[in-house]
């Protein structure tokens, strides 16, 4: 079987045009001693946006592998996939998201609920999870309502597998599956049956991407109860241990944090418990390339912090358009957001200053980053000007792109220090 390694990471870029240098920061990391595979992934959504194909993030992949020399494993991700979706991304990628959480709280069959509870019930009563120290007590009547909530999204994870497997084979690609794009987070409780179903449905997915509590906004900081979120993860990775021996799941089965850029104040948190439970982790990260790009162009100057400015002003003019298909992962103040006219006469350190995520400088404006992070669409629209750019200023884009994933990102999460 196509197996992960313990630790991965998720990296997206939209214009495809940045693969040699995030590859670079995973040879830093390399270099320190940690070897974290990287995951290209780019959903349908995307594709659909910058007018692109999923044989192109393949493309990519290969060619910064060979560019760069890497000898250690790398996966091409379908990402955020549904059985509608997949089949373009069949043959170029090795690694799916099955992204079930629209199916969630839709009925299953009375009969399939239950021999679910049936199947499962000897999990009834107190039940003790090594690693949490409280027992947690579980009622048929609970076993019941949680596959009442997620067993017709397990059974839609099969069908989507099954789809893919009579495609590419058994064993020819990871599968992981993803439940973090809804409203309420699932209790540790609830993954532990979650699994149980996934296992009963016989996908074989090696890395789970739940809903934690607290908020996941694209491309800033985390925002929630810090502590309640590290006791949910220490939890997490506790069920996940005894889900495996109990429904034989894969070994290396582990944790998916998703939007997991620029989350910071809870890099520790996870690196800490990783350790702890020595267990594997996927992090996957997206649109802070994308923004990474943009601080390049802007350190630039001249026609490369002319285009950043006109990429700020053209998204600024279309605020509900860019921002409405992202209104539950991001928070912006428009009292925030300054006028296209002011951020047209910006000095270069100016526009990095009020973009690049420090939250140590009382320039950065974590709303003017958020309307960027979802303004892509704006970049795609003006074509070759922006890839032209892009392949004009790539030494200074390269730059701001390998050292944010490995200073930010991969050092905090995977090597500390």
């Amino acid at each position: 079987m196509k197996t992960l390694p313990k630790y991965t990471m998720g990296i997206g870029d939209r214009f495809a045009h940045q693969g040699k240098a995030q590859l670079a920061a995973f040879i830093k990391s390399r270099s320190m001693g940690v070897e974290v595979a990287p995951v290209w992934n780019k959903s349908n959504r995307e594709h659909n946006i910058v007018h692109s194909v999923p044989a192109s993030v393949r493309a990519e992949a290969d060619a910064a592998v060979q560019a760069l020399g890497w000898k250690g494993p790398y996966f091409v991700d379908a990402d955020h996939i549904g059985l509608k979706t997949v089949d373009p991304f069949i043959a170029p990628s090795d690694f799916f998201t099955l992204d079930v959480a629209d199916f969630i709280a839709k009925p299953a069959a009375d009969a399939d609920i239950a021999a679910f509870v049936t199947a499962h019930g000897k999990f009834a009563g107190s039940l003790k999870i090594p690693g949490i120290e409280q027992s947690l007590d579980v009622s048929t009547s609970r076993i019941e309502s949680i596959a009442r909530e997620y067993l017709y999204a397990a059974q839609e994870a099969g069908r989507i597998y099954q789809h893919i497997e009579a495609a590419k084979g058994k064993g020819n690609f990871v599968t992981e599956v993803s439940m973090d794009e809804t409203d309420q987070p699932q209790s540790p409780v609830e993954l532990f049956f979650i699994l149980a179903a996934l296992a009963d449905q016989k996908v074989p997915l090696q890395t789970v991407a739940p809903k934690f509590t607290g908020r996941f906004n694209k491309g800033v900081d985390y925002v929630g109860d810090l502590a309640k979120f590290e006791k949910e993860f220490n939890d997490d990775l506790s069920v996940i241990a005894l889900a495996i021996r109990e429904f034989g799941l894969p070994a290396n089965l582990k944790l998916s944090v998703h939007s997991g850029s620029d989350k910071f104040s809870i890099y520790s948190i996870i690196q800490r418990a990783v350790r702890k439970h020595e267990a594997g982790l996927h992090i996957k990260t997206a649109g802070t390339t994308w923004l990474e790009e943009l601080i390049g162009l802007a350190s630039a100057g001249g026609d490369g912090l002319a285009i950043a400015a006109e990429v700020y002003g053209q998204a600024l003019g279309r605020f509900d358009e860019l921002c409405g298909p992202y209104a539950t992962v991001i928070d912006i103040d428009k009292t925030r957001l300054p006028s296209a006219e002011m951020v047209g006469r910006w000095t270069s350190e100016q526009y990095t200053s009020a973009l690049r995520h420090n939250q140590r400088n009382p320039q950065y404006n974590p709303s003017f980053r958020q309307l960027l992070h979802v303004g892509f669409k704006v970049a795609a629209q003006m074509g070759k000007r922006y890839t032209s750019a892009l392949e004009r200023f790539e030494e200074t884009i390269a730059q701001n792109v390998t050292e944010n994933l490995f200073e930010r990102h991969l050092k905090p999460v995977f090597i500390g220090g």
